[in-house]
């Protein structure tokens, strides 16, 4: 099928419905990049100086946009089957992966506003305020205690993207940073690596939950079928991950995901145990449930308070990355509770 890369041979259900996984063009900006990668030795079809692709790269929150962005920072990561490695290289890509996180990052913050940056000394306890008066949509409670199993089990499809690669993208950041903000960091990951055993990698941890309740743990399975606001979440961590510039707002995000994470998973444990899932299913939940109680401190305090004490100019970056993640986990919730209220799928056909 012309203008596809096909990811892997597998097929999974959801709900009832066989699919098979390769990655389709939803825009010509996401077209021109998958035929790109699609020639051998590449092609002409993809230049940032291109009126068309500029012009529908305005809109940040279009599944076209989300989707080009996502793959060109994949090809940074374990990359993509039948993607070669060389491609991390190309000139064009580079360019277009920085067009596209300058004009998403942008419109971030243009959405979370103005905002008053605190004290270095203070940033600690303003991430505990932001993350106490968070009044998004109740997505967890709705797991925990109504939604079914196929609802659950497209949460976990949704979560798919990030958790089958947790952590990797905030470990951009360690060389990053030094001192007492570095070993804070490095802290918090060991834990996410499973402390040297491969099998409590929390990323091992989730596609162990996701073959539980019967799905494809393989990364990016389910690519073809994960909306914009899903693609959002994890296109935020890479765009600031690998941006040395913007080192700040990766600490703040990575202080606020471990901050926001305990009591949610705690719901999601209990959501999955009244469907009548036990381990291996519930383990990862119940996981972060008591590591993210342990890390929430040294995240908000030693890592991004430590990193505000050490360069006072970084506070206010600090703030917008724990307020940009705020603002996609309520995008999200939004999306994925509309959905189901109207009896639909979150996923796309």
């Amino acid at each position: 099928m012309k203008g596809t890369v096909s990811l892997t041979a597998s097929e999974a259900i959801i709900e009832g419905t066989p699919v098979i996984f390769e990655i389709t063009p939803r825009g010509p900006i996401s077209e021109a990049v998958i035929e790109h990668l699609s020639e051998p030795g590449g092609s002409d079809l993809i230049s940032i100086h291109s009126q068309q692709i500029l012009a529908a790269a305005t809109d940040p929150g279009s599944g076209d946009f989300q989707l080009t962005q996502y793959l060109l920072h994949e090809l940074d990561y374990r990359s993509i089957p039948g993607i070669g490695d060389s491609w991390e290289e190309d000139v064009e890509i580079f360019e277009l992966r920085n067009f596209l996180d300058a004009a998403f990052l942008g419109s971030l913050e243009t959405a979370v506003g103005g905002f008053e940056p605190v004290i270095p000394g203070a940033v600690g306890d303003e991430l505990f305020r932001l993350e106490r008066e968070d009044e998004g949509p109740g997505l967890s409670r709705y797991l925990e205690f109504s939604a079914d199993v196929h609802q659950f089990r497209e949460f976990m499809v949704h979560r798919s993207l990030y958790q089958l690669k947790e952590a990797d993208p905030h470990t951009w950041a360690i060389p990053r940073l030094a001192g007492k903000p570095k070993a804070a960091l490095v802290e918090v990951q060991t834990d996410e690596y499973g402390g040297g055993d491969p099998e409590r990698m929390h990323s091992r941890l989730f596609a162990s939950a996701m073959e539980g309740v019967g799905l494809d743990s393989s990364e990016n399975a389910y690519l073809d079928r994960i909306p914009a606001p899903t693609l959002a979440t994890v296109n935020l961590m890479s765009a600031l991950g690998k941006k040395r510039s913007r080192r700040g707002a990766i600490t703040g995000h990575l202080a606020m995901f471990e901050m926001s994470s305990a009591i949610p998973n705690r719901s999601y444990g209990n959501g999955l145990r009244r469907l009548g899932f036990d381990e291996p299913v519930t383990r990862f939940f119940d996981e972060h449930v008591e590591a993210d109680s342990v890390h929430e401190n040294i995240a908000a305090y030693d890592l991004a308070q430590g990193l505000a004490m050490l360069e006072p100019e970084l506070t206010s970056d600090i703030q917008f990355g724990a307020r940009a993640l705020i603002l996609l986990e309520q995008r999200l919730a939004v999306h994925l509770l509309g959905c189901w209220e109207q009896d639909r799928t979150s996923l796309l056909s």
